[in-house]
């Protein structure tokens, strides 16, 4: 990852109105109406309460709303916070991407503000998703992790004592691999990963057996076939 460089304060916000229009039309009339089944496995690995990371494949821009409805609110009672590309926050996308929760991270040059907060919001207790390999890939296979989801994680960790980050892998898939009306979709969520255990040491070495162990969970946990 790039050396931050500096920006104005970034912010993010749910719009509590927005909010609870989008996720139910979403679950309740657009998935329905354009996915055949959807089906999630390893609900229980979800934390209730505390800092979490979501770290989820990224298999196209219906993940959006894929991961609210396996991970969100009528889950897990929390809202989601997304960081996501600054070429996902263009035109309406964008503008409702952040009435729901989302910031924009220049992943070429990430600034010190985005990073920021980011430590905020898992400071806060907040559920953060981060796309781990940073680009959608359309291929059914886990692609090298970008570093500075453990980065972000060790920072926020290392700042505020036992705050407990948990960083839960997650595996999207659909059938046919290239969305279209009438698929099928799987998510499979596995074991949470404690970022203290990581947080002894270099945070250099920390962070490389950080995302090491992420992306062979993914792995793991990462399946072509639909059950």
């Amino acid at each position: 990852m790039s050396t931050p460089t500096k920006e104005t304060s970034v912010s993010s916000h749910v719009s509590p109105w927005l909010a609870s229009i989008v996720y139910p039309l979403g679950r309740y009339l657009v998935l329905p109406f354009y996915f055949k089944s959807l089906e999630v496995i390893g609900i229980d690995n979800l934390p209730k309460q505390g800092p979490v990371i979501l770290a989820p494949t990224h298999r196209s821009r219906w993940d959006a709303l894929i991961v609210p409805f396996a991970t969100g609110r009528h889950v897990t009672g929390r809202d989601l916070r997304f960081m996501v590309t600054v070429d996902e926050m263009k035109g309406l996308q964008g503008w409702l991407i952040r009435q729901l929760g989302g910031f924009a991270v220049n992943q070429k040059h990430p600034t010190i503000a985005s990073l920021r907060h980011g430590v905020e919001l898992l400071h806060r207790g907040e559920m953060l998703v981060i796309f781990p390999e940073g680009n959608i890939f359309q291929d059914n296979q886990v692609h090298p992790l970008k570093a500075g989801l453990a980065r972000l994680a060790l920072q926020a960790e290392t700042s505020y004592a036992n705050l407990g980050i948990k960083i839960v892998p997650m595996s999207l898939h659909y059938d046919p691999m290239i969305p279209r009306r009438g698929c099928r979709v799987q998510v499979k969520i596995g074991s949470p990963l404690s970022v203290l255990d990581y947080s002894q040491g270099s945070v250099k070495q920390n962070a490389q057996s950080l995302m090491q162990d992420l992306e062979s969970a993914l792995h793991q946990i990462d399946s072509p076939k639909l059950l």
